[in-house]
């Protein structure tokens, strides 16, 4: 069995149709699936977070991380 696991649900994740914890049959469906949350909530979200996949035996792990600094800031503080 495949799972996908969300490690943080956000009030954007808890409010959408998406699931966390879904197991599938198929590393090619999980992986699929997987890669089509991570680029509706990077996509569709409020934009507070960024979320990333990663792979680890047979659970595909989605990240939640602050987004990276879009206005030439590169975040170390000192802008």
């Amino acid at each position: 069995m495949y799972t996908i696991n969300v490690d943080k649900e956000c009030g954007c994740f808890r409010r959408s149709d998406l699931e966390n914890n879904q197991t599938f049959t198929s590393n090619d469906d999980a992986l699929s699936t997987a890669n089509t949350m991570v680029n509706l909530m990077n996509e569709k979200f409020c934009g507070k977070h960024e979320f990333s996949l990663k792979e680890d035996g047979n659970t595909f792990q989605i990240s939640m991380q602050a987004p990276t600094p879009t206005s030439g800031c590169c975040g170390g503080g000192h802008c």
